[in-house]
């Protein structure tokens, strides 16, 4: 089943534009036009299983068609943590730790009926499922450890997404320089890329007084929409590469 961007610098490039355009957004929607946490999570879940729908129709890997549903994944998640955290009072502590709890069943799961999590290996429906799954919460479960380092743990939106990048640098090092799993340092870094890119848009939208830069959601959220539309253009036009050629560098295998 080629239907899974290949992982490369790329890929990477695309997820932290997408889980930051997925939080501007999201914001966008449920705060700055008003709609709500709980609204806009019926909104954006919806939108998600039509592309969702759309993703498990398809034969073959459609650069547009997949990112759509990423895309889908984070604004969801987004607007999804912060009902959890906010409207629902948990907490970001308490939703972070629900969430990874969640996504730990679903990777156990998936490992139980697949007897793999390696996303070069997605051979059935039911592992795509699973893929999707895991990707919906790993994508709200960094929208609440981001929103817990920006605000209950003092670092500010700044600190976290400097905290998260440093995380990040750690893993593309163990990926060259140990023999730690790459499926697990896969899933790490996804998970991670998604507070990067939540605490990285919450700088960009929060205003000067709590220390962000103060820009609108609807002008981050524009300028984000466009950078990854030329990305997803670039990445429908080059070439591809064949099914069942060796993985790129950076792929967990």
């Amino acid at each position: 089943m080629n239907k899974i961007a290949q992982v490369t610098l790329l890929f990477w490039i695309m997820k932290i534009c997408a889980t930051t355009l997925g939080e501007t957004a999201g914001d966008l929607l449920a705060q700055t036009m008003k709609v709500g946490y709980g609204a806009s999570s019926l909104i954006l879940i919806g939108f998600f299983l039509v592309v969702l729908a759309g993703q498990l129709a398809v034969s073959h890997y459609i650069p547009a068609l997949y990112w759509a549903t990423i895309l889908a994944t984070s604004t969801a998640g987004t607007t999804m943590s912060d009902y959890m955290d906010r409207t629902l009072g948990l907490g970001y502590a308490t939703g972070s730790l629900i969430l990874v709890s969640l996504l730990g069943l679903v990777l156990g799961l998936w490992w139980l009926r697949e007897r793999s999590l390696s996303v070069t290996e997605i051979k059935t429906r039911t592992g795509e499922v699973f893929y999707w799954a895991a990707i919906l919460l790993s994508n709200t479960l960094g929208t609440a450890l981001g929103d817990f380092l920006a605000d209950d743990s003092g670092l500010g939106f700044a600190g976290g997404a400097l905290l998260i990048g440093s995380l990040l640098a750690v893993l593309v090092l163990a990926y060259y320089f140990t023999g730690i799993s790459r499926v697990l340092l896969f899933w790490a870094a996804f998970v991670l890329t998604r507070p990067f890119g939540a605490t990285f848009g919450d700088l960009l939208t929060k205003p000067v007084a709590k220390q962000g830069l103060g820009l609108s959601t609807q002008g981050s959220s524009l300028v984000l929409f466009g950078l990854l539309v030329a990305l997803v253009l670039y990445e429908t036009f080059r070439k591809q590469p064949a099914t069942g050629e060796a993985p790129d560098r950076l792929a967990p295998r």
